[in-house]
């Protein structure tokens, strides 16, 4: 059954809009804009983030490009202001004060794309943690049924650059960030997956409240005919933010068995996925089958190495507090813990009980020190490297059989690293050089 499609005014020939941010999301939302016959303009802080590629089609669609720091005077004569993700909308608020003859309607490069879709059906995943992982298991799950499959958004590709591609799948699978949904104002998913709700980003948005709301988003404008996917425990936040949508709520069941996927919490995930893709005609055999073929995604609990009984294992998709809480739970023989980067927040005297009982010992590294050592301090042993490679090592060295060297940070990787990715590469490297 189609969805009931609501827009927003569409984008248009004629308009004027600016895109803010030069990375992958901004120069495809540029690139459609131009394809729209908008008069754009890119405003970038810094002008080393403008590759070579980038700066090539800025002179060729002669876009205006403006460098440096951001004033009232770069957003004058706007109709749209598309945001990378990533670019706090408290950021930019003030630069749009009423004094402007008009205000921009502020959109993420998400909603920008969606605006100009024909139709096809969107399965959204959100959540605090788990996201990328059901919704790759999601498109497995519909391509093993024989569907034509777009997965992107926040996990990789823009959505933008689906539009540009001109091509029409059956199902457009959509992970996409609380950063995304705060400035989606028509964004309608004929299925939304809700994973799970923690603190999270609170360097990003002000409080929980704007988090949350941020997240509920996701269901704004889907109908009593569209269907939502909540994970167990989210009972209490939509009795406050009631849905439309036909509701489903689901918990690790056991329900597949025998893929590569560890931890109770990928039991969710292929739970999740499940039955968001059963609106879609996937069964249990076919969901099961895509489950069974299924492998894990990099840097999130992936084996690297295991020599002389000592696993080495690479989590550092693990920005967030609860995410090693469930790294944590996901093992059952002794863990040595790396972690440490730039802190998001979160309660980490939550985990003291978890800590003593799996953790023999913490090995810290780079920022964020003070908050692990104030919380642990009196309960496991902790050592603090400059470095990820100083860390690895001394936590490598007095390691035993049956030990698990775990990269599991907690914390963003933005002290000594450009992305999770970065730091999830550079551990791998690490530990295969120190077992050669």
């Amino acid at each position: 059954m189609a969805s009931r499609h609501v827009r927003m005014r569409p984008v248009d020939r004629g308009d004027t809009a600016a895109v803010l941010g030069a990375g992958r999301s901004g120069m495809a939302a540029l690139k459609l804009l131009c394809r729209l016959g908008v008069e754009t303009r890119l405003l970038e802080r810094d002008e080393k983030n403008i590759s070579t590629e980038a700066r090539a089609f800025i002179e060729q669609n002669k876009v205006r490009l403006i460098c440096g720091e951001h004033t009232p005077q770069h957003f004058a004569g706007l109709d749209f202001l598309v945001l990378s993700p990533g670019i706090p909308v408290a950021r930019i608020s003030p630069l749009l004060p009423d004094s402007l003859a008009k205000k921009p309607e502020v959109l993420a490069e998400m909603e920008l794309a969606w605006r100009q879709l024909r139709g096809e059906p969107v399965l959204a995943v959100s959540g605090t943690s788990g996201k990328t992982t059901t919704a790759s298991l999601a498109a497995a799950m519909l391509r093993r049924q024989g569907l034509s499959v777009f997965l992107g958004g926040n996990i990789g590709t823009p959505l933008s650059e689906y539009v540009l591609d001109g091509r029409q799948a059956d199902v457009l699978v959509l992970e996409i960030s609380s950063f995304q949904l705060q400035t989606c104002s028509s964004f309608h998913p004929r299925v939304s997956v809700l994973l799970n709700i923690a603190e999270n980003h609170l360097d990003y948005h002000a409080d929980m409240r704007e988090y949350i709301e941020a997240k509920f988003r996701l269901f704004r404008w889907q109908a009593e005919t569209d269907l939502a996917v909540l994970g167990k425990g989210l009972e209490p936040l939509v009795q406050r933010m009631p849905i439309k949508a036909r509701q489903v709520y689901c918990a690790p069941c056991g329900r597949f068995s025998g893929g590569q996927l560890v931890g109770e919490h990928n039991q969710a995930n292929m739970e999740a996925a499940y039955q968001a893709c059963r609106e879609f005609g996937v069964s249990e055999k076919t969901a099961g089958q895509a489950v069974a073929a299924f492998k894990p995604l990099p840097h999130r609990l992936e084996r690297v190495e295991e020599k002389d009984g000592v696993l080495f294992v690479n989590d550092s998709k693990c920005t967030t507090v609860p995410a090693l809480k469930v790294a944590l739970e996901a093992f059952d023989r002794p863990v040595r813990l790396l972690a440490g980067g730039k802190f998001k927040g979160g309660d980490l005297a939550a985990l003291r009980a978890l800590v003593q009982e799996r953790v023999r010992v913490v090995g810290l590294f780079g920022a964020g020190r003070e908050y692990f050592e104030k919380a642990w301090q009196d309960v496991v042993p902790i050592h603090w490297s400059p470095s990820l490679e100083e860390a690895v090592r001394v936590l490598a060295a007095g390691a035993l059989a049956g030990d698990v060297v775990l990269l599991a940070p907690a914390a963003a990787s933005f002290d000594l690293y450009a992305n999770y990715e970065e730091r999830g590469n550079d551990f791998k490297r690490i530990v295969k050089e120190l077992l050669l």
